[in-house]
């Protein structure tokens, strides 16, 4: 029998990232939250707080925490009046930016997004820690099940400026090693493109930024080119082919354990994905 006022304390220790804060939101003594994990250590017979700072946890905690999410939003169910539960669920930031943000509203949850790049995502639920994502991949993780939600259109854009000064001679493999503006080292938009333009593997390089809103504002500002959400596509950007979209297929992931509780998610996913993603 699991021990649920420890796997609360843990839980708040890696969410807050301290005992101290941990204590604070339970109206306890940094001590008692001490006791508290070293029994549950004691009885897993395995450590499960990195001390940090800030403190972190364990991949078994990670799968702790998980449980007593899922045990929460069914409690949820039966008892509308219960503590709110939190949802912990990886998200890309470009869906975060544009169509995801509406869904939330779907589940009386407290949200808490792990933003990553869409290729990536998929790799914390085989992880243990989260309960769903938002994925270009659309193999499942083993337990998992996989939902089709369709295309986010991408267009590689710049400022005319920025165009007339580095592309004039036409979008070729030379031209395009002027700056770029791209997400993080994870992201993989801008060299897809470039391939799909040349035929050539490039790897563009630039500016790092890693918003959605504040990296389409770089471009905009005329520090590099960039893959821009369909939706975020307006002037004073101006395409560098308008034939030639990117399209990354996206896919929502559950835990099979928590189809039931998510369901209502899931179905305002599937209709928000089905109004604003391209098929």
């Amino acid at each position: 029998m699991l021990d649920y006022p420890a796997l609360i304390a843990l839980a708040e220790i890696i969410r807050r990232g301290s005992f101290e804060a941990a204590a604070a939101a339970l109206g306890v003594t940094p001590s008692a939250i001490s006791q508290r994990i070293k029994g549950l250590e004691e009885k897993l017979g395995e450590v499960l707080i990195q001390r940090g700072p800030p403190a972190r946890g364990t991949a078994k905690a990670m799968r702790l925490v998980q449980h007593l999410d899922q045990v929460r939003l069914l409690e949820q169910a039966l008892d509308p009046t219960a503590p709110k539960p939190t949802l912990r669920i990886a998200v890309n930031a470009d869906s975060l930016a544009t169509w995801f943000p509406p869904v939330m509203t779907a589940l009386p949850v407290l949200y808490d997004l792990l933003i990553d790049d869409q290729d990536h995502a998929r790799d914390w639920l085989g992880k243990g820690q989260v309960s769903a994502v938002i994925s270009s991949d659309p193999h499942p993780v083993p337990g998992c099940e996989v939902t089709p939600l369709g295309h986010m259109r991408y267009y590689a854009m710049a400022t005319p400026d920025f165009i007339a000064r580095h592309f004039a001679g036409g979008i070729t493999a030379k031209t395009l090693a002027a700056p770029a503006v791209i997400f993080n080292h994870k992201d993989a938009a801008q060299s897809r493109w470039a391939r799909l333009q040349t035929g050539q593997r490039l790897h563009p390089t630039g500016h790092m930024i890693p918003s959605s809103e504040a990296f389409a504002r770089a471009v905009e500002l005329g520090l590099g080119w960039g893959m821009i959400p369909e939706t975020m596509a307006r002037p004073p950007l101006a395409h560098l082919n308008a034939d030639l979209p990117l399209d990354i297929p996206l896919y929502w992931h559950v835990q099979r354990a928590m189809r039931q509780s998510l369901a209502p998610l899931t179905r305002t996913i599937k209709e928000r994905a089905a109004a604003d993603l391209r098929p």
